[in-house]
């Protein structure tokens, strides 16, 4: 079996008979090496021992006296927000139980950082055994912000972090913003997959060093419509088929899920009936249709309409999907029994 994604740090958990990731010591343990909770240089003393003592024992007990004994407030927050996520990690029957928890009652007390890396420790288990690069570079979108561009004609979508890191390191080299502007593809560096490199995609999935074609290669579109299939299969247990479409054509459409701010506010648009001005059409990054096949798991509003799911870009250009509303949004009845 090929490997990918070794970075979400999968190898650390355990897989439960019911199919989803149970949190282990050695998980608890890789956040607490993370950057953000390394005691800086002008720590006291209190937090480099609660510190060192969670290292040797991940799973110890920490009381509120211990978190008032540190002496800056931010260090206070923050490992507030740590150990009441671990302590919802290590309480839930799996990985998947907490973040269901959390798309549907809402993750307000939580740092958006935490549900990216458990999005992209269940997309690595809901993912076990896909054989595509093409499904594996769209599942990216679900944790990892993509810069939008359009390159001789064709929109392409770069991790929004590593471009950022390759525009630094054209700055320190002192390169001009002509030079930038001139580089032979649209990110610098960056590959964009097709057929030829995309079995390059296996050694470095952590990377994130491929772009997508998402406006010009039929297979990074299918790709995106594959993962959406399985992250709802995986979490709710409900089959699902997804697929891409050039507009909305019903005129009698009954449900749609924006996959971002910027896709629900379009949406909002089109359901009111408004007409769309060129700027947010051309914001429009993905249209797709998901029919659930079993309609007796769908909300009676609904019936056998499809949804229609709309992916789209900021201002900025940044695509920052929100896979949680695939679980929020999805038009159930209620008498629906799911995951």
């Amino acid at each position: 079996m090929r490997e990918f994604w070794v970075a979400s740090g999968h190898h650390l958990t355990r897989r439960g008979d019911h199919g989803g990731l149970v949190a282990t010591p050695e998980l608890i343990m890789a956040y607490l090496a993370r950057p953000e909770l390394m005691p800086p240089d002008d720590a006291c003393d209190a937090e480099r021992d609660l510190h060192a003592s969670l290292l040797a024992d991940p799973l110890r007990p920490v009381t509120n006296a211990d978190i008032a004994a540190l002496a800056d407030a931010d260090a206070r927050e923050n490992w507030t927000f740590m150990l009441n996520f671990r302590d919802r990690l290590v309480a839930a029957p799996s990985l998947e139980a907490v973040y269901l928890a959390l798309a549907r009652k809402g993750a307000a007390d939580l740092p958006p950082i935490f549900l990216s890396q458990l999005c992209h420790l269940i997309l690595r288990n809901a993912l076990e055994g896909c054989d595509d690069p093409y499904t594996l570079r769209a599942a990216e979108l679900f944790y990892r912000s993509q810069l939008a561009t359009v390159h001789e004609g064709t929109l392409l979508l770069a991790d929004a972090e590593v471009v950022e890191a390759q525009q630094h390191a054209q700055h320190d080299l002192h390169s001009s913003p002509l030079t930038a502007m001139l580089q032979p593809q649209a990110f610098g560096e960056m590959d964009v997959m097709d057929d030829d490199n995309a079995w390059t995609y296996w050694s470095r999935s952590d990377a994130h060093a491929m772009a997508m074609n998402i406006g010009g290669n039929p297979k990074a579109r299918a790709g995106l419509c594959r993962v959406i299939e399985r992250w709802i299969a995986h979490l709710l247990g409900i089959a699902v088929k997804v697929e891409t479409v050039a507009s909305i054509e019903d005129r009698d459409w009954r449900w749609f899920i924006g996959l971002d701010s910027e896709g629900t506010r379009i949406g909002n648009a089109l359901w009111n009936g408004a007409a769309l001005d060129g700027h947010a059409a051309e914001r429009i990054v993905a249209l797709m249709r998901l029919q659930i096949e079993d309609t007796r798991l769908v909300d009676e509003r609904v019936g056998n309409k499809p949804v229609y799911l709309i992916l789209a870009m900021g201002a900025d250009k940044v695509v920052r999907l929100k896979p949680q509303n695939l679980v929020a949004g999805l038009p159930l009845a209620a008498t629906a029994h799911v995951a």
